[in-house]
């Protein structure tokens, strides 16, 4: 029996990154010799145990055999006779199949190395077609590593893959989870031109593949290209270290501008209607949680109206106030603001662009805040003279604030 640490570890180890989780793989056990140690079995789907002390994973070494399409259909078989280079010849990527042993000593039968060094993700052998999951996690690493390129043959083995519909076999539960990681990444944007390269996008995100060639305005617009726009919002969410609910929020933003009639282009009158209608589609189809669901929704919808801030009257403000919820749930209203901020500086030329309409809008929030509704109400004997007395102190109350 030998234990070797194996995978991520390893790989940040020998780039001089932070280790976080570490997994070992074993070689040489059996199921009963790792419980007679006192490790805890927690695999379902093949054995992986907790060590009794430090409760970091150890997998039995393993090989797999493809039985079925998707990311599930594999028969797995741990014995004390695999071998460690059978079970790195599974895994994923070259620059994932590195091992250690308990000296330090480097075991790399794939080269991950020298693709470190050369700054390249590159599949491991043709097994890596057998699991769509990669395809995600592939594009996933290429956000992370973003100065690293996908290997020509991967990129071409993960668009054969897309051809034969192994992608379509993905549970929604798998791919949001592939997503929503790489969404939290350096440079998410790269996923997605991943993805979107070998054909993957279209079929697990179409509403917003679609962006990619739609034009709008040059003049609010330098960079034209839609998807290019997203994509530059999503990077800038990630720059500023915004949470996931913001950051796919920025996303999906503007969903809409890919379902604009072509008799109107470049312009895309009512696109906010249209996003938050698709991105009801996409959170279903997903299912996207709550959290990141509803927040994506107030800004798809109201983006436009929190851009022309400026421009409204208090009571449009106190309206919008009302639309979105801002007063029962005021965090959410901020974080609506966060990535309307991103959408604003998402745009070539504007990284840097003052954004005047959030300070306006938190100062119209906290004025609203202020205004003491339970108090409107018990002066007032008719019930229901109450919500427009409310609404009306609360406008005075912004009127008040704004000209300060």
């Amino acid at each position: 029996m030998k234990s070797y640490r194996v995978g991520g570890a390893v790989r940040d180890a020998l780039l001089g990154l932070p280790v976080k989780d570490v997994d070992y793989v074993v070689v040489g056990a059996t199921p009963e010799q790792m419980v007679a140690l006192g490790y805890r079995p927690v695999g379902k789907d093949f054995p992986v145990f907790l060590h009794p002390h430090t409760h970091q994973e150890y997998a039995l070494a393993r090989t797999e055999r493809k039985t079925a399409k998707g990311y599930k259909g594999f028969q797995v078989h741990a014995a004390p006779e695999v071998t460690l280079e059978q079970d790195l010849a599974r895994r994923d990527l070259t620059v994932n199949a590195i091992a250690e042993d308990e000296h330090g000593q480097l075991i790399d039968p794939f080269n991950g190395q020298r693709d470190l060094q050369a700054r390249v993700l590159r599949h491991v052998s043709p097994a890596f077609s057998e699991d769509p999951v990669r395809i995600l996690r592939a594009a996933r690493f290429a956000a992370r590593f973003h100065d690293f390129t996908v290997a020509d043959e991967t990129m071409q083995l993960m668009h054969d893959m897309v051809q034969a519909g192994e992608v379509d076999a993905l549970v929604p539960e798998r791919v949001w989870q592939e997503l929503a990681k790489g969404l939290m990444e350096a440079k998410p944007s790269r996923m997605f031109e991943a993805l979107r390269a070998c054909g993957a996008l279209q079929r697990i995100l179409p509403e917003l593949d679609r962006l990619w060639g739609v034009p709008q305005p040059e003049k609010y617009h330098p960079e034209v290209d839609t998807g290019v726009h997203v994509m530059l919002v999503v990077d800038y969410a990630a720059s500023q270290q915004h949470n996931l609910p913001v950051r796919f929020a920025a996303l999906t933003h503007d969903l809409g501008k890919g379902t604009t009639p072509a008799d109107m282009l470049p312009r895309h009158i009512g696109h906010e209607e249209r996003s938050a209608e698709l991105l009801k589609t996409v959170c279903e189809r997903l299912r996207v949680p709550n959290d990141c669901r509803d927040l994506a929704y107030i800004v798809a919808r109201f983006h436009g109206k929190v851009h022309r801030a400026e421009e409204m009257r208090a009571d449009t403000l106190m309206r919008l106030l009302q639309d979105t919820d801002a007063l029962r749930q005021p965090e959410r209203f901020k974080a609506m603001l966060l990535a309307c901020v991103c959408d604003a500086r998402g745009r070539t030329g504007f990284e840097q662009a003052a954004y005047p309409q959030a300070d306006r809008l938190l100062t119209v929030l906290q004025a609203a805040q202020a205004v003491d509704a339970g108090q409107i109400a018990r002066q007032l004997d008719d019930v229901a003279q109450i919500k427009d007395a409310v609404f009306a102190a609360r406008v005075a109350a912004i009127k008040r604030a704004l000209t300060d």
